[in-house]
């Protein structure tokens, strides 16, 4: 169990390529094309928006994905466009924690090099929304639509999908050509936002904490509607966005004092004891579940680490044995964040629930910091 503290942060304004424009006025439509591999980057997407529309609610958004369009409509409270579109690959997944390398290629080598005539259409469809910048979390054909527009490119990100292949370059070599062409588009954007736990740093025009949705309701809300009962524990189960996530069928463990509530699991909401299933899409955000929780259980996903560093809630955290960003999230825990590391075979098994007294035992963080949504916004409202 660790606690530390994150490092500088900065944000600060830099010229843009020289082939690309950027309105000078209010803006009034801004594209965001954003990566469809879990809710991660969705729920970063998302985060972004939000605060760039609370400090400039004359922003438009057109959502450029296929990650369903409940998912923001819960996450944002500004109108916006939604384009369903297949703007990524990422890792195809078997489960949470399991990737498809096999399949994962096939579908990377039929979507890239991307289709220049492809690319052509959806930069007329982009200027005729009247779009004056593009965002991207981290779908790279959001940069090559901007640079055909002309206008400028804001890449999103803690690590981009080059770096994340160059793992597994060996096994399978049809991925290093790849890599190469990844590589130069990532890097063709004109702005650069990190957000921690930063995979690779760079010369980043901005550097934000990490960045999270908003809590929109209290504990004590989200507690009542549950029937958690008060001075009763509560641990939140998660294995972020996955169909797939979790499976439990039965109660873990019937402990008293102790609910597990486990999200992404069942088509409504179904209480097992004390255990309480909750579908995919439910009335209760996930940013809020975790703020209510006494512990968080689950994979260490971007997003999900976002919203419990926040809530400052103890983190049992899960990491990937084969997925390269792991291993920087798991740094970022153990400095910033109450923990306790658990390997896929603990949690597959059960034996998770033997860490939960030492989870419990530790303190609530209180978070003084802002979150790296609101850094980010205010460099993305600045190029506007």
């Amino acid at each position: 169990m660790s606690i530390g503290k994150s490092g500088n942060r900065v944000c600060r304004p830099a010229r843009p390529n020289a082939h690309c424009r950027v309105s000078r006025g209010a803006a009034r439509h801004a594209a965001y094309f954003v990566s469809p591999h879990g809710f991660g980057h969705a729920a970063r997407a998302a985060s972004v928006m939000s605060a760039v529309q609370d400090l400039a609610p004359e922003v438009f958004f057109h959502i450029f994905t296929t990650v369903p369009r409940w998912f923001f409509e819960d996450s944002l409270k500004a109108p916006f466009a939604y384009h369903r579109l297949l703007t990524d690959i990422g890792l195809v997944q078997k489960t949470p924690l399991e990737a498809d390398l096999a399949e994962t290629v096939r579908r990377l080598k039929r979507f890239f090099p991307l289709d220049p005539s492809r690319t052509l259409r959806l930069a007329e469809r982009v200027r005729k929304t009247r779009c004056e910048l593009v965002l991207c979390d981290i779908a790279p054909l959001g940069i090559a639509v901007a640079r055909t527009v002309g206008i400028a490119s804001v890449l999103v990100e803690n690590f981009t999908w080059d770096w994340i292949y160059g793992q597994y370059a060996d096994a399978d070599t049809r991925v290093a050509p790849l890599i190469d062409y990844l590589k130069d588009l990532f890097r063709a954007a004109d702005y650069l936002v990190q957000t921690e736990p930063v995979c690779r740093p760079r010369q980043a025009h901005c550097t934000t904490a990490p960045v999270s949705r908003a809590v929109t309701g209290s504990p004590e809300q989200v507690r009542k509607r549950l029937g958690i009962p008060e001075g009763e524990k509560m641990a939140v189960i998660t294995m972020g966005g996955s169909k797939n996530g979790n499976a439990f069928s039965e109660p873990p463990v019937r402990r008293s004092g102790i609910f597990f509530v486990v999200p992404g699991v069942t088509d409504k909401i179904k209480r097992l004891d004390n255990v309480i299933l909750l579908p995919r899409r439910s009335r209760l955000f996930h940013p809020n579940l975790i703020h209510a929780s006494d512990v968080v259980v689950g994979k260490a996903g971007y997003s999900t680490l976002a919203e419990v560093y926040h809530a400052g809630v103890p983190f049992g955290y899960v990491t990937r044995d084969n997925f390269r960003e792991s291993a920087v999230l798991a740094r970022y825990i153990e400095e910033n964040m109450h923990c306790v590391g658990i390997s896929e075979t603990q949690f597959k098994k059960g034996q998770w629930l033997s860490v939960l007294p030492q989870l419990l035992a530790a303190p609530r963080i209180e978070r003084k910091g802002p979150n790296g949504a609101l850094q980010a916004a205010r460099f993305v409202t600045g190029l506007l």
